[in-house]
């Protein structure tokens, strides 16, 4: 019995240290997940400073995260660190698609195959969020590649055709992010198709005003014959 609570108190010390470990993480986790939603709310506003500086300093509690947990790759592998992690993922690419750069690779942010698959699907909704600023201004071009860029995630994303068990979900993601698709391009093709009459009624107003005005020089110069001379 002595060596039974030798062996109790070893596990006591590794149940103290994964604790310790787990509540370190989840701390981190959530700083990771706030500094992310600043940046893209950032580049949303088109503040690139704040979004530059809540972007390293997510790379900072990422890299953080990750080597805390090495010793302990099932708290790494749990929900809340990868949620954490695909955030991060998620902030990156919707910057630099939003800003026109170099969409950035798994092995440039730290993240597995399947966390960088299931933020690059989220990063579906932050482009049509960035769409919908836009078109509230009227029609415009980068839209159109915003909208093209959402298209070749979702090409990708629908050939990753794998039990969820090795994506972690990624089909219920892709799903989604196809009805976001469809909604933003019909709201795209409304816009579109608004503009176009606004200007066709435009023109058509431009020409009865210069209708008119040719009719009222016709007028003055041919006086009414009725009038006694």
């Amino acid at each position: 019995m002595h060596k039974l609570e030798s062996i109790a108190d070893q596990i006591r010390k590794n149940f103290d240290a994964r604790t310790s470990a787990r509540d370190q993480a989840l701390a981190q986790a959530r700083q990771l997940t706030r500094a992310c939603s600043l940046a893209i709310r950032a580049v949303h506003r088109d503040e690139t400073d704040t979004m530059q500086a809540q972007l390293l300093e997510a790379r900072r509690l990422a890299e953080t995260l990750r080597s805390s947990l090495i010793s302990y790759p099932d708290l790494f592998h749990a929900g809340y660190t990868q949620d954490a992690l695909k955030e991060f993922v998620e902030a990156n690419i919707t910057c630099a698609l939003i800003r026109n750069q170099a969409l950035p690779t798994p092995e440039e942010l730290g993240v597995e195959s399947a966390t960088f698959l299931n933020g690059l699907a989220e990063v579906v909704g932050e482009l049509r969020r960035r769409t919908m600023d836009i078109l509230r201004h009227g029609y415009s071009s980068e839209a159109e590649r915003l909208m093209g860029v959402m298209d070749d995630i979702y090409s990708i994303l629908v050939t990753m055709d794998y039990p969820d068990a090795i994506t972690n979900g990624l089909r219920r993601q892709t799903d989604l992010a196809r009805g976001i698709i469809e909604k933003t391009r019909g709201d795209i093709t409304f816009s579109l198709r608004g503009g176009h009459l606004e200007k066709a009624i435009g023109r058509l107003l431009a020409q009865m005003n210069g209708e008119q005005a040719q009719g009222q020089e016709g007028s003055e110069t041919f006086p009414n014959m009725d009038e006694d001379d």
